[in-house]
């Protein structure tokens, strides 16, 4: 049987690179643009320059990849205030696709300092930034953080057709567990069972942008409802 390279090095319409993964059959990005993608279905939707006015930023980027989501992030975070201590928490459970990242050079100003990942080091702190990918399946990963901690979630799993258990209640429980209220869950998917399931564990949600594709994202919101006996 002939060898089938699992990862396939893609350019998406804004000139800027991906990949293409095989065996799943789906790419990591829309091929409208891998940073474009970042930027305006993720940086912009979760307000990150809003909350890095206030001095802190936590966020968690979920399938983590190549890191172009969390890297925009920062960036955007740091032009609007440099003295922002910001902390990522990444999960992913594919070594090889962090590894490809030491061989990226995307047009996003913090993604040089991403370079320092890799299957030996996969956390880094450089002035008042750090960056931690948690390694193995999301499902566990996700409990070592706290509840009530992320300003931000980027949810970027591959679809809800190939990748069905990144979708399902049991880890967007843990999502609305760790997000703060009022903090904003951002992904690219709007498939009925993915808002049927935020919906289920408690999320709010709305439509995010059309970035690359004919229909428009997700977008939901963390709000407690006390119920209060008199």
């Amino acid at each position: 049987m002939p060898f089938i390279q699992k990862l396939k090095k893609i350019t998406t319409a804004d000139n800027t690179e991906s990949f293409h993964n095989q065996e799943v059959g789906e790419s990591y990005h829309s091929h409208s643009g891998a940073v474009e993608e970042a930027y305006k279905k993720y940086v912009i939707p979760c307000k990150i320059k809003e909350i890095a006015k206030t001095g802190s930023l936590k966020i968690l980027d979920v399938c983590f990849g190549i890191g172009y989501n969390s890297a925009a992030a920062i960036s955007a975070a740091l032009e609007e205030n440099p003295n922002c201590q910001i902390e990522v928490i990444g999960l992913e459970n594919d070594p090889e696709i962090i590894n490809q990242i030491k061989d990226l050079s995307p047009p996003i100003p913090y993604y040089e300092h991403y370079k320092k990942l890799s299957g030996h080091s996969l956390q880094f702190t450089h002035e008042n930034v750090t960056v931690k990918i948690l390694l193995g399946d999301a499902h566990d990963t996700v409990k070592n953080i706290q509840d009530n901690y992320v300003d931000a979630i980027f949810f970027d799993p591959f679809s809800p057709k190939t990748a069905p258990h990144m979708w399902n209640t049991d880890i967007l429980k843990q999502m609305y567990r760790v997000i703060k209220e009022n903090a904003i869950f951002s992904t690219y998917s709007c498939a009925r069972i993915v808002r049927d399931n935020l919906k289920e564990v408690g999320f709010i949600y709305d439509d995010g942008p059309i970035v690359g594709r004919r229909g428009p994202g997700t977008i939901a919101f963390k709000i407690e409802i006390f119920i209060v006996n008199v």
